[in-house]
């Protein structure tokens, strides 16, 4: 267990981007400019200037304050809470790029919030995942780049090219400089065990084990048993997104009955919506290890909390589709 509330790793710089001959420019909506700072910082450039408000009866007011005509203007904004607010705010920035006669526009989602409803299971029932596609698509998106989104197939609910990155590298190279023994890696429910076995293939082919879980309703989990051997073990539970933190805890707790000696638990996206923080700092976790993909305020922090920076993987991959390079094999 760490004894500081949370860890983000330095930030590397790459070559500083001339932005005078390929005219990249980087913008950032409200949901989270400190993220966006870090990447400007990692492509050597600065966030564009621009201007936002709120007019009295809560509408969403943007302005660039610099010419973007003929740039490729790439605006950092997850549509994290309040969702509705953050993807509104994307789109209207999108539209302004546009009208300002950028030469391409791409929304960068480090998370992308409606992902979850993202195919019909009930009946009457809307395909948000695909419905917030075609708003950013028609708002004028040409391209976009999204992290660990809640299922591949989102991909394809796009009509223009995404480019698909990870944050499971970053956690990985923390995993490895804590040198822990004996890993054996737990997808939360059967969903997730493509992701949990590319997570223990980055960690040497650690053994793979499942926890059997069935969901009575959207954030209410009933966890069943564990697929594979975890005793006496260093248990890591790998997820694409905390959100209240439920079946991550009890999966944690089944774990510990079912004899296994640590238990860690990772995620790209902290939702942590209540009672998550009360659930994570309750003792079962040696660690909660995220990404920045999501702010955190204060009162979201916890001391078994462990917060890694993605700028470098998405400067990375901002330079790459500048330069047109290839991101297929990125981060993977």
């Amino acid at each position: 267990m760490i004894s500081s509330a949370t860890l983000t790793l330095p930030i590397a710089s790459a070559p500083v981007v001339d932005t005078h001959n390929n005219r990249l420019c980087l913008l950032t909506g409200s949901a989270n400019p400190v993220l966006a700072q870090e990447v400007a910082r990692y492509l050597g450039i600065d966030l564009s200037p621009m201007i936002r408000k709120r007019f009295a009866d809560g509408e969403i007011y943007v302005q660039i304050l610099e010419s973007i005509r003929g740039s490729d203007v790439y605006i950092i904004q997850p549509t994290c809470r309040p969702v509705n607010d953050h993807l509104m705010e994307l789109m209207i920035m999108i539209d302004a790029c546009k009208r300002a006669s950028a030469r391409q526009v791409t929304a960068v989602l480090p998370y992308y919030g409606y992902a979850r409803a993202d195919r019909k299971t009930a009946g009457r029932e809307s395909i948000t995942a695909k419905l917030a596609a075609n708003l950013l698509t028609k708002s004028g998106a040409n391209r976009v780049l999204a992290m660990d989104l809640h299922s591949a197939q989102i991909q394809g609910y796009f009509d223009i090219p995404l480019d698909h990155v990870y944050g499971a590298p970053t956690i990985v190279d923390y995993l490895r400089s804590k040198k822990l023994e004996d890993l054996v890696i737990v997808s939360p429910d059967v969903g997730g065990v493509a992701r949990a076995r590319a997570f223990a293939n980055r960690l040497g082919d650690a053994p793979l084990a499942i926890i059997d879980k069935r969901r009575q309703a959207h954030n209410v989990a009933e966890v069943m048993n564990v697929v594979g051997d975890v005793r006496g073990k260093t248990a890591v539970l790998v997820d694409d997104m905390i959100d209240t933190a439920g079946t991550i805890t009890e999966g944690a707790k089944l774990l510990r009955r079912q004899g296994a000696r640590q238990v860690y638990a990772c995620a790209t996206h902290a939702v942590f919506s209540p009672p998550a923080i009360e659930r994570l700092s309750s003792g079962c976790l040696e660690e909660v290890i995220v990404t920045n993909t999501i702010p955190l305020s204060e009162d979201q922090r916890f001391p078994q909390l462990t917060i890694l920076s993605v700028a470098n993987v998405l400067g990375e991959t901002i330079s790459r589709i500048h330069e047109d390079s290839s991101v297929s094999s990125m981060f993977r």
